[in-house]
C-alpha cells in the first residue's frame, strides 16, 4: 500500500471516530433536560403574561428534584398566593386556597392553559415524555455565540398520547435550549419557545428568560423569567407532598 492510500485510509478513519463521538438526537436532548433540572433546584420566577387587552404579573417559587418531582407556589400577586401545583412521576395535582382544596388533573385538562399563560399543565408535567414518546433525528447543526448548536426534529411515535405532530429543538452544545417548536398534526407551527439571556447564576450557565409564543397570535405570548436559583441543594422528600402543597412546609 502506498502512502496516498495509507493517507486516504487513515483520513477515513479518523472521520469514522469523529462521527463514532458525536452524541445521538436522543441523548442530547436527555442532557439539555437533566442540565435545566439538574439533580435538584429551587428558583424564584416572575411570569408575565401579555394579552391585547390585559398584562398580569405573578411571581412563584419552584422546587424540583430529578425528572418527575417538582412543586410551584404562587408567592405574589397576595389574591393568587398559596395556589400551587405539584407533580410527582405522571401525576399532576392543584391546589386553591379560596376552596382549600387539592384537585387531581385528569388527561383531559392537561392541555390546558396552566395559570392562564400560553404554557399548559403538560408542557410543566411531560418534560421528558419527549424522550419516551417520540423518536429523535439530527436536521442540522448551527452556531450561537461561537458554540455549536443542533437542529433536532421529534416525531412522535405511533400510539403515543400527545397532540403535537412534530416538535424541532435548537439545543446548543453546552445543552442550553434555546428554542423549542410545537407543530399540529397538518405540519403546521403552532407555538414557539424561545430562550434569551444566558447568564451564569448560582455557577452554572443557564437561559434567565423564556417565551412562550402564539404563531398566528405575536401579540400574545407569556415570558418567564428567573429572579433567583440555587441548584444540587438538599431538600426533604416531604417537600413533594400533597400535605405540603396544601400547607406549606417552613420555607417550602
Amino acid at each position: 500500500m502506498n502512502t496516498r492510500y495509507i493517507s486516504l485510509f487513515l483520513l477515513c478513519l479518523s472521520a469514522v471516530n469523529v462521527l463514532a463521538a458525536e452524541p445521538s438526537a436522543e441523548d442530547i436532548i436527555l442532557a439539555a433536560i437533566n442540565y435545566e433540572r439538574d439533580a435538584t433546584s429551587y428558583s424564584q420566577i416572575t411570569m408575565n403574561i401579555n394579552r391585547p387587552d390585559w398584562q398580569r404579573s405573578m411571581t412563584m417559587k419552584s422546587w424540583t428534584k430529578g425528572l418527575d418531582h417538582s412543586l410551584v407556589r404562587v408567592v405574589k400577586p397576595k389574591k393568587d398566593a398559596g395556589s400551587g401545583n405539584l407533580l410527582i412521576e405522571d401525576n399532576m395535582w392543584s391546589y386553591a386556597p379560596k376552596i382549600n382544596r387539592v384537585i387531581k388533573l385528569p388527561s383531559s385538562m392537561m392541555n390546558q392553559s396552566w395559570m392562564g399563560s400560553d404554557f399548559s399543565n403538560n408542557d410543566l408535567a411531560k418534560a421528558d415524555d419527549i424522550i419516551n414518546q417520540y423518536q429523535h433525528k439530527l436536521l442540522a447543526t448551527e452556531s450561537h455565540q461561537g458554540k455549536k448548536v443542533y437542529v433536532i426534529e421529534s416525531i412522535p411515535n405511533d400510539e403515543a398520547p400527545v397532540v403535537w405532530g412534530k416538535e424541532v429543538l435548537k439545543v446548543r452544545a453546552d445543552y442550553i435550549m434555546l428554542s423549542h417548536e410545537f407543530y399540529d398534526q397538518d405540519g403546521k407551527l403552532v407555538k414557539r419557545l424561545i430562550s434569551s439571556d444566558i447568564k451564569k447564576i448560582d455557577g452554572k450557565t443557564v437561559a434567565a428568560r423564556i417565551r412562550m409564543q402564539k404563531v398566528e397570535k405575536p401579540e400574545e405570548w407569556t415570558e418567564v423569567i428567573i429572579d433567583e436559583a440555587k441548584f444540587g441543594i438538599s431538600i426533604p422528600d416531604q417537600v413533594f407532598s400533597l400535605s405540603n402543597l396544601r400547607n406549606p412546609r417552613q420555607g417550602y
